[in-house]
């Protein structure tokens, strides 16, 4: 099945990592950008769209999504959550002297825009990829009965 990643493309469109693009552009360039990506995917086949976690900001973000399919919300507990997003330090957000208050901060802010975008939620937090997978699939083969 085709992939689709926002923050993938957004990073080839401007030749640099996401953090780069936070740092010399600024959020909302980048944010434009995400916009942007979406906007030009095209329904032409199957695919699975991955986003970065601020896709939840612009309304017009989902508008976009829920044309494309079903928004699948990989949710999780807020402390699995911050040690996955820590990882790689690659989240610009997440670049400064107290990231686990800040995660905390963002988690809580689009925790109902999540909700309410989703068509459904996984709660990842004590499942493997595979794991996960399976479930996508179960709950889209619901969907589409």
């Amino acid at each position: 099945m085709a992939r689709f990643d926002t923050d993938e493309t957004v990073a080839a469109q401007f030749g640099i990592s996401i953090a780069e693009i936070f740092e010399r552009h600024g959020e909302e360039k980048f944010r434009d950008a995400e916009t942007e990506a979406i906007r030009n995917i095209t329904a032409d086949r199957p695919m699975i769209i991955t986003t970065g976690g601020g896709i939840v900001l612009r309304s017009r973000n989902i508008d976009l999504l829920k044309r494309l399919g079903a928004i699948v919300w990989l949710n999780g507990d807020e402390a699995t959550l911050f040690e996955r997003a820590s990882r790689r330090n690659t989240r610009p957000l997440l670049q400064n002297d107290k990231p686990r208050t800040v995660f905390s901060e963002l988690f809580r802010k689009r925790a109902p825009l999540y909700q309410a975008a989703a068509d459904f939620q996984i709660d990842t937090s004590d499942l493997n990829h595979d794991q996960v997978a399976e479930i996508i699939v179960r709950k889209m083969e619901q969907l589409a009965a």
